[in-house]
């Protein structure tokens, strides 16, 4: 959606000038265009630290091709591992733990097989919660920030090309196509925080949003699997913390619901 939508933004602004007869490659000013993204992201180093930039260009590639998890997914997944502890302890979820492949899932599973007490698994887990999120709140904290200095960078670059218009003004004949030139720094600037750095930190942000909300559920199940929480009971609390589109039933409840309410052997099991 990242790049479907940047496309379309930029594709009304060629559309735009194709209709109003102009010429594209005035827009495209090396000068201008230099001066806006290369002051913007240098004053955007200037105001964070060295790990702080990198890590931001780091989790660029997260915002056109990152994909949050389903919800449905990791409520499959807790009510599976609910099963597994309530018929093999909770000592099988070491096995578990060995098998997952999300760190926060894995670390979580081997708490709970070492017997870390609720109270102190619920701490750790949040903590690690909270950690993300300050560290995904850095990488969209500083696209929106060069959003906020490039338009005012695109000004200062348009006063510095009026200041040279002025200086030309024994030159009638040229002054139309200097102003016009003058006001492409501001262009640049309002078009670079609006159709990039802006869109890029609320895609950072809002992916971090999700992963946070995945984390959470994650916990919230776990924490029920350790206090041996029924499964299907577990699979309702969890879809009434979901969002809308994990409201369905999840995938063990519908297998035990296509049975026709016949009891499959952990069922048979448990009434033994």
């Amino acid at each position: 959606m990242t790049i479907v939508g940047l496309l379309l933004a930029f594709a009304s602004v060629v559309a735009m000038v194709t209709l109003e007869h102009a010429n594209l490659m005035s827009l495209l000013l090396p000068a201008p265009m230099i001066l806006v993204f290369g002051a913007t992201i240098a004053v955007g180093l200037a105001g964070n630290t060295f790990q702080d930039v990198l890590q931001a260009f780091k989790d660029v590639p997260k915002a056109f091709i990152g994909k949050p998890a389903k919800p449905t997914e990791s409520i499959d997944e807790l009510v599976r591992l609910a099963e597994k502890a309530r018929s093999d302890g909770l000592l099988s979820l070491e096995e578990e733990a060995n098998n997952a492949k999300d760190p926060f899932l894995q670390r979580s599973l081997q708490n709970i097989a070492d017997g870390t007490d609720a109270e102190e698994l619920r701490l750790l887990m949040e903590d690690e919660i909270d950690t993300k999120m300050r560290a995904d709140h850095v990488s969209s904290k500083f696209f929106a920030a060069l959003g906020g200095y490039a338009p005012t960078i695109g000004i200062i670059g348009t006063v510095v090309s009026l200041t040279h218009v002025l200086e030309n003004l024994s030159s009638p004949d040229h002054l139309g196509p200097m102003i016009a030139a003058a006001f492409v720094a501001t262009l640049w600037g309002l078009l670079s925080a609006n159709f990039i750095w802006l869109p890029l930190s609320a895609k950072l942000k809002r992916l971090s949003e999700l992963d946070i909300e995945r984390m959470t559920l994650l916990m919230e199940g776990l924490l029920a699997v350790q206090n041996g929480t029924q499964p299907l009971l577990l699979a309702e609390r969890l879809r009434a913390m979901a969002p809308a589109e994990a409201k369905g039933k999840p995938k063990q409840a519908k297998d035990k619901a296509d049975d026709g309410g016949k009891p499959g052997k952990l069922s048979a099991s448990r009434a033994a």
